[in-house]
């Protein structure tokens, strides 16, 4: 089973547990790939919080949401939310949970899903579908979505590969339409396994699965990370503001896109908002992009919407790389443009090939032959001349001696 260490934050006089830190996670991946999904998310913020974020967080400036959201919010999509629970009493995320639909998998857990002890799972709920608020910027990128809140892990990172394939398999019957997982284990798991199994029948019910990559980057070094390495699972990456990939990201050959993952700003339990780092805020970011995308082609399968969301990205190769696969997700363009679907990504073409000029023939010295004809090419020049002076200067003479009366 897997474990990974957390910091917990005590707050209030209650231990309120918080998302380990980057440099903290680094430092706990030899605790991983013992078999228990770990939380993917990073940094440190308490609840509930008593302010909003007033302005229009850097995570939505880059989106003109107008534009975004010009043939859809979102509605009628549901959006299973596989994490720590998802608080609903946060006033942008009162309209949008569906408490009837959830569930608790936790060893004892008896809540419908809406209880969220660390407020992981509720930051991830907003990114995709917090309801638009009087005096704060923040918005979900999906504001007319359902979340359907699924509580599979707590602050021990309780939760295990075997439990997560339950909870996707409670978001297929309870007709999602997107599932989101913001949590990852280093332990190599096999299509066959159970989870690998869950995520195949979530595929074959044509459901979009978008998971975070982790957040053991630092190093360098490339691994894969499940349930995102698993093949048709869309594989999130973080990057920051300047569209580059964010240092704790996980590198390998399983990342799709990347997307916003620093300093992002969601809602906590109870009320307000705070911000957070990793990928497991990336994955929800994409998660609205999708939800979406279903809204705006109901008809397209879950491949299509992954290959749209890979192909329209922001790229700064012509092609896939380990770090943001295929770049930085861009939503206005994921949502507009061509309505014709593709099954797969693919490099860019290229500027068409200009047709050569034929080659100029270059001579490194003259020949012979060329000497000679140039030297006789002078001769019947310079002999013109001659005769030219000498018939000019005849009849000079001849006019001269005409003129003194001389015959």
């Amino acid at each position: 089973m897997l474990y990974r260490k957390t910091a917990l934050l005590t707050a209030a006089g209650a231990a309120l547990a918080a998302l380990a830190a980057p440099h903290a996670a680094y430092a706990a991946e030899d605790a991983r790939g013992t078999g228990r999904p770990a939380l993917d998310g990073s940094g440190e913020c308490t609840f509930p919080m008593k302010k909003q974020f007033a302005g229009r967080p850097w995570s939505l400036q880059r989106v003109l949401l107008d534009e975004l959201w010009q043939d859809t919010k979102g509605k009628g999509v549901r959006v299973a939310v596989i994490d720590t629970g998802v608080d609903n009493t946060n006033p942008q995320l009162q309209d949008a949970v569906d408490a009837s639909a959830g569930a608790d998998y936790l060893e004892g857990g008896t809540s419908d899903g809406t209880v969220d002890e660390v407020g992981h799972g509720t930051k991830v709920a907003g990114i995709i579908a917090a309801r638009p608020r009087k005096g704060t910027g923040f918005v979900g990128l999906a504001p007319e979505a359902t979340i359907v809140p699924i509580r599979q892990n707590d602050e021990k990172n309780s939760g295990k590969d075997t439990t997560m394939a339950t909870a996707i398999d409670h978001a297929i019957a309870e007709g999602a339409q997107v599932i989101n997982i913001s949590q990852d284990t280093t332990k190599p798991l096999t299509p066959t396994s159970a989870l690998g199994r869950a995520v195949a029948r979530a595929l074959h019910k044509n459901i979009v699965v978008v998971a975070s990559a982790g957040n053991d980057g630092m190093d360098g070094k490339l691994r894969s990370t499940y349930p995102a390495a698993f093949e048709g699972v869309l594989a999130v990456a973080s990057s920051d503001r300047n569209n580059e990939r964010a240092p704790f990201s996980q590198a390998g050959a399983f990342v799709g896109v990347a997307a916003p993952g620093v300093d992002i700003v969601s809602t906590v339990p109870g009320y307000g908002q705070c911000t957070d780092n990793g990928t497991s805020f990336s994955a929800p970011y994409v998660a609205g992009v999708a939800a979406l995308m279903r809204a705006k082609y109901p008809k397209w399968t879950a491949a299509q919407i992954v290959a749209r969301i890979e192909q329209t990205a922001e790229r700064s190769v012509n092609g896939h790389d380990d770090f943001v696969g295929w770049g930085v997700v861009d939503p206005v363009r994921a949502l507009s443009g061509d309505d014709t679907p593709q099954d797969a990504a693919h490099p860019d073409a290229g500027p068409p090939k200009a047709q050569a000029p034929d080659p100029a023939r270059l001579s490194m010295s003259e020949t012979s032959q060329e000497r000679s004809e140039r030297y006789a090419t002078y001769a019947l020049v310079l002999a013109a001349v001659l005769i030219s002076v000498v018939v000019g200067t005849a009849t000079v003479v001849r006019d001269l001696r005409r003129r003194r009366g001389v015959q």
